[in-house]
């Protein structure tokens, strides 16, 4: 088994519109909504600092020199903006910034997480789960079951081995994807050119049976609804009075 200990790059998508938020978005960029009073990028900020990554790519496009300002005065030291003229979704995205990320595996995450849990023990626990000898994916999923305020059908079942499928049409799966990956440089050889998802990514893993899932053990809302951002912000208001800030 060859293990990745330590990851010290990293991909925030920021640059997406937030459609499902749009009463909000018009005028806030979906990082910079205030979630128990925290912008949802910080938390994820938080995160990666406290797992130790010292570089790291932010992607931008609407309201983007919001978003950029916000970021930079977190001061990490290897900072870089990739702001899409055209939104290139979110594998074209991390495609583009492959220059910055490296040739060793590094994190994703998505900027409208909200973590409940120890800041960075959840990416510290799947740098030491990388196999990079099998895997070309590592995404952290939550159990349907423990998600509050969740009522779809799930993403994925994980074999005991770790290794993902995804739901079948017409059927449950017991795990939901949280927004947070690992991801290996060369699983992007051949991507398509321009906008693309990372269900690409993830599909060809699969086939490929390179595709791997850890179960989270902490808390995790998404904050993709305005219901959901209303569960968040309570929950953040009776969980994060210990916060790193």
């Amino acid at each position: 088994m060859s293990l990745q200990p330590t990851l010290h790059r990293a991909m925030i998508l920021a640059a997406g519109r937030g459609q499902r938020l749009a009463t909000i978005t018009a005028t806030t960029p979906k990082p910079l909504i205030r979630v128990g009073g925290y912008a949802l990028i910080d938390l994820a900020l938080e995160q990666l600092q406290a797992a130790g990554v010292t570089d790291l790519v932010v992607n931008t496009h609407h309201l983007a020199e919001r978003v950029e300002d916000h970021v930079r005065r977190w001061n990490m030291p290897g900072l870089h903006i990739s702001r899409e003229a055209e939104l290139l979704d979110t594998g074209g995205g991390v495609a583009r910034a492959l220059h910055w990320l490296g040739l060793t595996p590094f994190y994703v995450l998505n900027s409208d997480l909200v973590w409940l849990d120890t800041p960075g023990r959840a990416l510290q626990r799947m740098a030491q789960a990388w196999d990079d000898g099998r895997m070309d994916a590592l995404l952290l999923l939550a159990p349907t079951v423990s998600i509050s305020g969740y009522s779809g059908p799930g993403d994925f079942a994980m074999l005991p081995d770790g290794r993902l499928a995804r739901r079948q049409p017409s059927t449950m799966a017991p795990f939901v994807f949280t927004g947070a990956q690992i991801l290996a440089p060369r699983a992007f050889t051949g991507a398509p050119d321009g906008p693309f998802s990372l269900n690409h990514i993830y599909d060809r893993a699969a086939s490929r049976g390179r595709l791997y899932g850890i179960r989270h053990e902490g808390s995790w809302i998404d904050a993709g609804t305005p219901e959901r951002l209303h569960l968040a912000s309570e929950a953040m208001v009776h969980t994060r009075q210990g916060s790193l800030w």
